[in-house]
C-alpha cells in the first residue's frame, strides 16, 4: 500500500473530504481548526498562538498534537521558514514530509484564497493568515513550487485535491479517483515525468542563492529578524522557484497519456 498523507486545511472546499473513504489515506494531518472537518484525523498541527478554546476537548485514540517544538526542526531541515514560507499549510507539509515520509502528499482545503464575499473558511469567516504583510509570503505560488521540488527530491509527489476554481497552492491538481486507482508503477511514472518537467538549472540557482543569503532563524521566529532580510533578493528567489516548475501541468491523470505527451513535447 502506498503511504498517502492528506494535509487538511480550513478552506471552504475542505468539507468535500468528509465523503472520502478513510482507507485511501495512510494518515490525515489537520491544520488548526481543520480537526473539525473529520473525526478520524491522526495529527493536529497548530501554531503556538492557536487559542486553547479551539482545540478538541478529546483526542481520538492513537492521534497526536504537533506543536512548534516538533514542526520548527522539521521545517529547518528543509531550509527554514524564510525560504519555505511562514504559514501553516507549508509548515504542516514540511513536517509531514520529514516525519511521515509519504509517497504522496495530498492537500485539501489549503487553497489560500479569500473572497471578499461569502465564507473564507469551512466554518465561516476567518483570518486570511497567508495574505498578511509577511516577507516570506509575498509569492505563495513560488513557495508551493519550492515545496513540490523539495518533496520530489525526497521521493514524494505533491498533489492538490482542491475542487475550487482557484488555488494559490500551485501544484498539480488531481482527484480522489486517481488516488483510488494509484499503483506503485503509476506513481513512479508520475514522479519521473515531474522530474523531466523540472527546470534543474532554476533549482540549482535557487539553492545557491538561499545558501548565499543564509537567512536562517533556528527558533523559527523569523519575524523578529525582518530587518535582516532583503525583500528584493527574496523576490528574486521566488522567481527562480516559479521558473523551476513552469513546465509542470496544472492537473494530472495517469490513466490518460496526455500529460506524458505534453511533457515530452515541451522538452523537445
Amino acid at each position: 500500500m502506498l503511504n498517502t498523507v492528506l494535509i487538511l486545511g480550513s478552506a471552504p472546499d475542505a468539507v468535500h473530504s468528509r465523503l472520502w473513504q478513510r482507507e485511501v489515506f495512510s494518515s490525515i494531518v489537520a491544520i488548526n481548526n481543520a480537526w473539525r472537518v473529520r473525526e478520524d484525523w491522526d495529527y493536529l498541527v497548530h501554531a503556538d498562538d492557536f487559542p486553547d478554546g479551539r482545540l478538541p476537548s478529546t483526542i481520538p485514540r492513537c492521534s497526536a498534537i504537533v506543536k512548534s517544538t516538533e514542526f520548527v526542526p522539521a521545517q529547518n531541515w528543509f531550509g527554514g521558514f524564510v525560504y519555505a514560507g511562514g504559514t501553516m499549510a507549508f509548515t504542516a507539509a514540511y513536517w509531514a514530509l520529514k516525519t511521515l515520509k509519504p509517497d504522496i502528499l495530498a492537500f485539501a482545503g489549503c487553497d489560500m484564497i479569500y473572497a471578499p464575499d461569502g465564507p473564507t473558511h469551512f466554518y465561516g469567516k476567518g483570518s486570511p493568515d497567508p495574505l498578511r504583510d509577511d516577507v516570506t509570503l509575498r509569492n505563495l505560488e513560488a513557495k508551493s513550487c519550492r515545496l513540490f521540488q523539495y518533496a520530489l527530491r525526497e521521493g514524494t509527489l505533491c498533489l492538490n485535491l482542491s475542487q475550487l476554481p482557484e488555488s494559490r497552492l500551485a501544484i498539480p491538481r488531481s482527484s480522489l479517483d486517481l488516488f483510488q486507482k494509484m499503483t506503485v508503477r503509476r506513481l513512479e511514472a508520475m514522479k519521473t515525468m515531474s522530474r523531466a518537467a523540472t527546470d534543474a538549472t532554476s533549482v540549482k540557482r535557487a539553492e545557491a542563492l538561499e545558501s548565499q543569503l543564509a537567512y536562517f532563524v533556528e527558533n523559527g521566529r523569523y519575524w523578529e529578524h525582518i530587518a535582516d532580510f532583503d525583500a528584493a533578493k527574496l523576490g528574486e528567489l521566488d522567481d527562480l522557484w516559479l521558473s523551476s516548475a513552469i513546465r509542470l501541468p496544472r492537473s494530472v491523470d495517469p490513466s490518460q497519456g496526455c500529460w506524458r505527451r505534453e511533457v515530452v513535447s515541451q522538452a523537445a
